[in-house]
């Protein structure tokens, strides 16, 4: 058994969510926070057996692309973070992904 750990921008979590539940997987979703840009993220939890990942991390690179945006980054949270004041052009989108061995899985 595998745990596939996604972290998709929100824009992008419900379309990969809805597939993932089309094609029979399911998945838990919790809400996170990017460090860099500090826009809102969201954490896929996908438990699978090893044959499906593959499956898997199909549905999340057809969901999750990558775009260019232009931001306006937000003022730093502490004063000695570095602050770029002026809108930058960044690519967003796409996903973090770790597959994790599950020593244990029991559902009640």
């Amino acid at each position: 058994m595998k745990l596939v750990v996604a972290i998709l921008q929100d824009k992008d979590a419900q379309h990969a969510i809805s597939e993932l539940n089309r094609r029979g997987f399911r998945a838990t979703k919790l809400a996170s926070t990017g460090g860099f840009l500090r826009e809102g993220n969201t954490t896929i939890l996908i438990g699978v057996d090893e044959k499906e990942v593959e499956h898997v991390l199909s549905v999340l690179r057809r969901t999750s692309s990558l775009r260019k945006e232009t931001l306006t980054p937000q003022t730093p949270a502490h004063s000695g973070e570095p602050y770029v004041p002026f809108p930058v052009e960044v690519t967003v989108g796409g996903a973090t992904v770790f597959v994790l061995d599950v020593d244990r899985y029991e559902k009640f």
